[in-house]
Parts: C-alpha cells; structure tokens; sequence
C-alpha cells in the first residue's frame, strides 16, 4: 500500500528543512498510540530513530534506519525503513519529502507499507493514513500557514 500527503507551510525552505529533528518528531505524536521517542540519531544514512508505542495493554517497538538522503537546489528529502516493526507490520518506507515553492514549502510524507496479507494491509490502512492526515495541522502551527 502507498500513499503521499502533502501539507503547504508558509516558512522557508531552510528553516522547514533544519526543523525536521527529535523536538519536530514528538509533537508530531498523536493521541493514539501513545508514542515516546526512545532515540534519535537524526536523518542521515545509518542513523537510527527508535519509538515505543503504547497501546494500554501492551507496548510495541518500532525502529527505523534511515537509508537515504539527497538535497538539490529546491528539494530535499530522507527515507527511513522499518527494522523493528509493531505487530501486524512486515514493511515500512517513509521518505519525507520537502520541496520548495514559490510562495512557501511543500511537505510530503511519501508512505509505503505492507503486512502479512492484502486483507490486514487493506485494513491497516485508514488507520495509518489518519496518522499522517494527523500530521497536516501540526505542520501548519509548527511551520506557519500558507
């Protein structure tokens, strides 16, 4: 399954960009799962991002290694796969994307995902695309509306 949200901010290019760091990650949390960010070594290729998930009953794990980065003229983007994924979850790609504009940046978080069988991944679906959907409001406080 994939997807791509996009959410227009009104900063610049740069401070969008230099804003994407742990202080960005934990308020983009939502209020379920309940997600503490265990560790964060940053967007380069190698560095890790690790974050605990708490469902109430149980808690999962879920780590990501960031596997690419590439900045151009007006774009920049990094990719993290999952290694340590929650239950239910066999693949996870998310490449976050930042382009600029002309009248501000676009932000789109690129989100590829399967499970065990189509049914589970058909189903896991409106809940992780919410997560991001989550995210757009977020972004604009944070980075400023456009």
């Amino acid at each position: 399954m994939k997807f791509t949200v996009k959410t227009k901010v009104g900063q610049s290019f740069k401070n969008v960009k230099n804003g994407f760091n742990d202080d960005l990650l934990s308020s983009l949390s939502p209020p379920f799962p309940k997600v503490t960010l265990k560790r964060y070594d940053g967007s380069k290729p190698g560095d890790i991002v690790s974050l605990e998930l708490n469902f109430f009953l149980f808690k999962q794990t879920w780590t990501s290694k960031i596997v690419a980065e590439s900045e151009i003229e007006r774009e920049y983007y990094f990719i993290d796969e999952g290694v340590k994924l929650p239950h239910g979850l066999v693949f996870w790609r998310h490449k976050h994307l930042i382009k600029q504009l002309s009248n501000g940046t676009e932000i789109q978080d690129i989100v590829e995902f399967k499970s065990y069988n189509e049914i589970l991944t058909f189903l896991m679906y409106p809940f992780i695309l919410s997560q991001f959907i989550y995210r757009k409001p977020l972004y604009k406080r944070i980075f400023g509306k456009n």
